[in-house]
């Protein structure tokens, strides 16, 4: 496994030798840090570091610190990147990202065999669902499941550009190490043919041309697309539908803000008949004595002066009815009831649990689904080779434990389902008799 990119040419007697500069540098920092390959005299190497320098990283951890300029070839990049998570830093759009992100990332879940495959005929079935449990637990030494799936659901949510990438590791304890992926900089090469061994995705990042940028092939890169779509390769994430809306909230809040702190003066004081001494006097009187000072203030003239006001003076100054429409719109972005973003005036007890399904069912639950069939895919079958396993998610058929319990029980008394087969459907190993409840 060596990383793509930047290269070195050297002549040689037999030709050209291409002596990979990245590869002697991990090495390098390898026998600094004393990972490398070879072990001193009398030591035996440790079984991480050989699974480690087995199945090193390619992609770049921190892609978007250099400079953000772009040179066109081959690789198409996703546009508009930096608006984007600069949106999904705001209030209104972290709490639609939080609500389905964290919902699905504290899910219960497991490694079974796939449906239609015999686990008779799967050899050594009980180690390889540890391996892959382990392989899932532990990614890298620096992340969980949680860290790295919240952070591929992140960039899918915010861009539709969710990326992790898999390097096997030859290691039947552990076959595959993961690596969250800047989605921003991953490249989908436009004329990729389909074969395993040709480079689908590259990242490159910004400012860097297609001849520096790392390729990636089908089986070492999980690119996670929300909303695909036949006439372009990038998914569409929901921020992208809601951009828009959210950067007219932003421009509506921080007026309804300035208005509310009395930054924005919605009033003028009109003096009849006063000369120009008189207008700068009453102007510096004003500011040094009455301004900010809360006292009452007491005016001499000949003409009462007039008060012109350029509203009305309310809380429909703030366009509030209007900030709220946006934050709706927002809502059907993510696919989310508004109950969800803080809009509880039209919520009673009977339209909330409603709600909250329809937030499970239509926002939630397929954004799970669709991360656990890219696992299967993507890790299980195509980078580690074992496509007789899949992941799922034990919470996808209810939204609450009560309800989910309840239709297990009656299926059991219905003889629909066995012992073993719930036990399944709950994460829990099979019992050694399975015996059907006769009810």
């Amino acid at each position: 496994m060596v990383r793509k990119g930047c290269a070195l040419f050297l002549s040689a007697p037999a030709g050209k030798v291409r002596v990979k500069v990245g590869e002697q540098l991990r090495q390098i920092w390898r026998h600094a840090r004393g990972h490398g390959h070879s072990a001193p005299a009398g030591q035996v190497p440790r079984a991480e570091f050989a699974a480690e320098a087995e199945a090193m990283r390619r992609t770049l951890a921190l892609p978007s610190i250099v400079s953000p300029l772009h040179f066109p070839g081959r690789h198409l990049p996703k546009p508009t990147p930096v608006n984007l998570r600069r949106f999904a830093e705001t209030p209104l759009v972290r709490r639609a990202i939080n609500v389905i992100k964290d919902r699905i990332a504290a899910m219960d879940w497991q490694v079974r065999i796939r449906r239609g495959v015999d686990a008779e005929d799967v050899a050594f079935a009980d180690r390889k669902l540890r391996a892959l449990r382990r392989t899932l637990e532990e990614p890298n030494p620096a992340d969980s499941f949680r860290t790295l799936m919240e952070q591929a659901m992140e960039d899918a949510l915010t861009g539709g550009f969710g990326a992790i990438e898999m390097e096997p590791t030859g290691d039947p304890e552990q076959p595959a190490m993961l690596w969250p992926v800047d989605g921003a900089s991953i490249r989908i090469n436009a004329r990729w043919d389909g074969q395993e061994d040709s480079p689908r995705y590259a990242q490159a990042v910004a400012g860097q041309l297609d001849s520096n940028a790392i390729e990636l092939r089908d089986d070492q890169l999980m690119y996670i697309r929300m909303n695909p779509r036949s006439f372009t390769p990038f998914g569409l994430g929901p921020l992208e539908v809601a951009f828009e809306t959210v950067n007219q909230f932003l421009s509506a809040h921080r007026f309804a803000g300035k208005l509310a702190a009395n930054s924005v003066a919605q009033y003028a004081l009109w003096l009849n008949e006063a000369t120009p001494a008189q207008h700068d006097r009453l102007i510096r009187w004003w500011q040094d004595e009455i301004e900010g000072t809360g006292r009452v203030p007491v005016l001499s003239t000949e003409q009462k002066p007039e008060v012109l006001r350029f509203a009305q003076g309310t809380d429909a100054d703030l366009r509030l009815a209007w900030q709220e429409f946006l934050i709706r719109m927002v809502a059907n972005a993510f696919g989310l009831p508004p109950l969800m973003l803080g809009l509880e005036n039209d919520v009673n007890q009977s339209t909330a649990s409603e709600m909250a399904d329809e937030a499970f069912r239509g926002a939630i639950s397929p954004l799970a689904m669709l991360l656990a069939h890219h696992i299967s895919r993507d890790l299980f079958g195509k980078c580690i080779g074992w496509r007789e396993f899949e992941f799922v998610f034990n919470e996808l058929n209810a939204r609450d434990e009560m309800t989910e319990l309840t239709v297990q029980v009656q299926l059991l008394q219905a003889g629909v389902l066995t012992v073993n087969e719930v036990r399944a459907m709950r994460g829990l190993s099979p019992l050694e008799t399975d015996v059907r409840d006769q009810g």
